[in-house]
């Protein structure tokens, strides 16, 4: 059946962990599942930071081919919840400023981490894609319509945090982790959450008037 890509899109950006799944060089032929942490880039797909050392890291550099779940299930009804299952690839890149400061803001503990100089950043690349909403909810998507629209950039991201960063808050502490064309993502009182627009922004103007209604929300 036909189902909404924004469903999996925010999906990606709520859960803070995933599976991902290798083909094991030995034995040979097997899946190889690893839960590990992971951040959004700004086409939604995975970032995760592995260990030079690390099983999966050496199954990727011999076949990049993975599959990678995110799971949301309030209260542990994993049936009842959301699930979605990406095929696709996963290659290594360059720690770039902007990279590195992202997947901080999502992980700050990962800093550890990247002092040891072990660990490099993966991106996967989207092919497939399967949603499971619940009973009755669920079906394939490309990796080309989980979203059609040109990501924003990051100086643009990196700019809105700024501003709304200096902003004074209510009671509670939020902290404006990631923006996109679809949502933000948040930590209030250090619990992640997603705030999806009603609808896509595609211009900063718009972007901006979603995400002073979102932060303006979660604040009082």
């Amino acid at each position: 059946m036909n189902i909404p890509a924004h469903a999996p899109l925010h999906l990606l950006h709520t859960a803070t962990v995933g599976t991902l799944a290798t083909h094991a060089r030995q034995p040979a032929g097997f899946p190889y599942p690893s839960v590990l942490p992971f951040a959004p880039d700004a086409r939604h797909c995975p970032t995760i930071l592995v260990s030079r050392l690390a099983e999966h890291t050496h199954n990727l550099h011999a076949d990049p081919r993975a599959g990678f779940l995110a799971v949301d299930a309030p209260e542990g009804d994993v049936l009842g919840g959301q699930r979605v299952t990406l095929l696709g690839r996963f290659e290594p890149v360059d720690p770039s400023p902007e990279l590195v400061r992202r997947y901080l803001r999502y992980h700050p503990d990962a800093e550890r981490y990247l002092a040891l100089g072990d660990f490099t950043f993966w991106i996967m690349t989207l092919e497939r894609l399967r949603y499971i909403g619940g009973f009755g909810a669920m079906g394939w998507l490309d990796g080309a319509e989980l979203d059609p629209l040109p990501p924003l950039a990051a100086s643009d991201e990196e700019a809105l945090i700024a501003e709304f960063s200096r902003r004074p808050r209510g009671a509670g502490s939020v902290e404006l982790l990631g923006v996109d064309r679809y949502g933000a993502d948040l930590n209030y009182n250090g619990v992640r959450e997603r705030c999806a627009f009603d609808a896509a922004r595609s211009d900063i103007e718009t972007l901006h008037g979603a995400l002073e209604v979102c932060m303006e929300r979660r604040s009082n």
